[in-house]
C-alpha cells in the first residue's frame, strides 16, 4: 500500500468490503461473510490484501472490488491452485469452516499476489440463472395478457453476459404451492419435466415462485435469441465456465447446480451475442411483423450511466409508437427500485408492453431472483 493513499480513501474502502460482508451474511453466504470480515480488517492492519487492492482505493461501490477479489481467489481454488483453502470451499467439497479458511485465504493472497490483481480487472458476472424465475415468470404473465398471446416470442437481453438466461424457457419452475411450468406431460410426475415433457431438466428452479401464477400459456415458442453486454462471456467455452462459476459464492452450492446445468443447455442452444453496450445494440433492433419482441434485463440498471438509461428508454418508447398487435414490444425488468421516497430498495419485476406503453409491477423477488412473490408490490 503506498504511503501517498489519503487515508480517507483507504477507510472508504474498507467501508464497502464490510458492506459488501453484511450483503453475503444477508444473501445466506456465511463464508463469504466471514472471510471479507476478515479482509477488511487486514486492509484495515495493512496486510496482504491491502497489497492485492493497493491502486484501487478510490473503486466506486458499484464496481464491486470486494466481489472481484473474491471472484480472482475463488478461480485459484477450482484451478486447484488452492488446495489448502479449497478444504473449507463447499464448491469444491471443502467443509464451509469459515475461521479454517481465513488463514489459508490470507496465504493465496500473499503467494498468487499477482494473479489476483490482474484477476480485479474482471467484473463480476454470475449470469445469475435464479433470476430467470422473475423474468420467465413475468414473461408468462404478459402473454397472457397479450391481444396475441400466439405470436412467437424473440427473446432480447441487454447486459446478458454469457446469455444464459435467454435459455429461460428451458427451465423448469416449480412453485411453493405445488404447482409448475411446464404441467408435466399427462398430468403425472412433476419432477425434472422441460417444456414438452421431452425430457429431463438440467436447470431446476425450486422453489421459483411462492404460487404458479393463474392463466399463463403452457408452451412458449422462442425463435430468436440475442443479447450484447460490454464484456459478453461464450459460455461453451472452458475459459468462460471458469468466469461464471467463479462468480458464485462457493457456500452457495445450489446455485452452481444451477449454474452447471444452465452451462450444459448452452451447449445444446445457440445464442447469439454482441459485444456492445445497451444504447447501441438498441438503436440496431427493429420489431419483426408476426413476432413478440421482449426486451428483458436484470440487476445491470444501476451500473449504467444516468445517460445511457434515458437513451435506452428513449428508444424503447420510439420502437414502442410502432408496434402494433401483430408486432408487440414487452419491456421486462427486474431491478432494484424504490417504491416511496426514502424507502430501501426492492428487487421488483415490471413490464411495459406496446401498442399501449403503461408500466404494470408484477411481483417482487431477493436479488437473486427466487422464489418470486407475485402481484403489485405496492399494494
Amino acid at each position: 500500500m503506498s504511503s501517498e493513499t489519503p487515508a480517507g480513501a483507504l477507510d472508504r474502502q474498507v467501508e464497502l468490503i464490510r458492506a459488501q460482508a453484511e450483503a453475503c451474511q444477508q444473501l445466506g453466504s456465511p463464508l463469504y461473510a466471514y472471510l471479507l470480515g476478515q479482509v477488511a480488517d487486514d486492509v484495515a492492519a495493512g496486510g496482504p490484501t491491502a497489497m492485492v487492492l493497493a491502486g484501487h482505493e478510490d473503486a466506486p461501490g458499484p464496481s464491486a472490488l470486494a466481489l472481484r477479489l473474491m471472484a480472482a481467489v475463488h478461480r485459484l481454488v477450482l484451478t486447484e491452485r488452492a488446495p489448502a483453502l479449497a478444504a473449507h470451499y463447499p464448491s469444491v467439497g471443502g467443509d464451509g469452516d469459515a475461521a479454517a479458511a481465513w488463514p489459508a485465504f490470507r496465504e493465496v493472497l500473499e503467494e498468487h499476489q499477482e494473479l489476483i490483481r490482474a484477476g480485479l480487472a474482471s467484473p463480476p458476472q454470475t449470469n445469475e440463472v435464479g433470476r430467470s424465475a422473475a423474468l420467465f415468470g413475468g414473461l408468462l404473465q404478459v402473454l397472457a395478457r397479450a391481444q396475441r398471446p400466439d405470436l412467437p416470442v424473440r427473446l432480447v437481453e441487454i447486459g446478458a453476459s454469457a446469455g444464459l438466461n435467454l435459455l429461460a424457457d428451458h427451465f423448469t419452475y416449480l412453485a411453493a404451492d405445488g404447482g409448475q411450468w411446464p404441467r408435466p406431460a399427462g398430468g403425472g410426475s412433476t419432477e425434472g419435466v422441460t417444456p414438452g415433457g421431452a425430457r429431463p431438466a438440467t436447470v431446476v428452479l425450486d422453489p421459483a415462485w411462492e404460487s404458479r401464477p393463474l392463466g399463463i400459456p403452457e408452451g412458449v415458442e422462442v425463435v430468436e435469441r440475442l443479447g450484447c453486454d460490454l464484456a459478453p462471456i461464450d459460455a461453451r467455452s472452458q475459459e468462460g465456465a471458469l468466469s461464471l462459476l467463479s462468480c458464485v459464492w462457493p457456500d452457495q452450492t445450489h446455485r452452481l447446480d444451477r449454474l452447471r446445468g444452465a452451462l450444459s443447455l448452452a451447449a445444446e442452444h445457440a445464442v447469439r451475442l454482441e459485444r456492445a453496450g445497451g444504447g447501441d445494440f438498441l438503436d440496431r433492433l427493429e420489431l419483426v411483423e408476426g413476432q413478440h419482441t421482449v426486451v428483458w434485463h436484470s440487476v445491470m440498471w444501476q451500473y449504467v450511466s444516468l445517460e445511457e438509461q434515458q437513451r435506452m428508454l428513449a428508444r424503447l418508447t420510439t420502437l414502442g409508437d410502432a408496434a402494433t398487435p401483430d408486432r408487440p414490444l414487452t419491456h421486462l425488468a427486474f431491478e432494484p427500485r424504490r417504491l416511496a421516497p426514502g424507502a430501501p430498495h426492492r428487487f421488483v419485476v415490471a413490464a411495459t408492453t406496446w401498442p399501449g406503453g403503461t408500466e404494470c409491477l408484477l411481483g417482487e423477488a431477493p436479488p437473486h431472483g427466487v422464489p418470486v412473490r407475485w402481484g403489485d408490490p405496492t399494494r
